[in-house]
């Protein structure tokens, strides 16, 4: 059996393995499951399949946890390095959150140490749950 010649860096790369060397998602399997909830839209496509072919130049929008992320893909990843190395697969397009205005997240959370919360602020934040029954409203 001949040997292959080593082959020059791949041009396209799975997502999710992209996503994972990216350090935007902890493990594979968690970007698994993003990209099978539609939290990933490739190229202004809701992409579902873990699958999916990715290459330089393919934008991105990742739906995390914490925030929303517009990202151009600069290179295929190669290993899950460090963060340094990750960050130039991607350029970061994400708009600036408008000043003054706390995310949904920001609204939901309390300061350390701020004690137990008082029953009109435990509305407000139930307010922020999707698909919380309002008896009260």
């Amino acid at each position: 059996m001949e040997k292959q010649p080593p082959s020059a860096p791949a041009t396209r790369q799975r997502l999710d393995k992209w996503l994972f060397f990216a350090r935007l998602i902890k493990s594979r399997s968690l970007a698994q499951k993003a990209i099978e909830a539609g939290h990933v839209v490739v190229n202004g496509k809701r992409e579902t399949q873990s699958s999916a072919q990715i290459k330089a130049g393919d934008m991105l929008e990742v739906s995390l946890e914490r925030r929303d992320l517009v990202l151009r893909v600069l290179l295929p990843g190669s290993r899950r390095g460090p963060y340094e190395e990750a960050r130039l697969l991607y350029e970061d397009l994400t708009p600036a959150a408008p000043a003054g205005k706390p995310t949904l997240y920001e609204q939901a959370t309390r300061d350390r140490g701020a004690g137990q919360p008082t029953k009109r602020e435990r509305r407000e934040t139930d307010r922020l749950r999707p698909g919380a029954d309002h008896e009260d409203d």
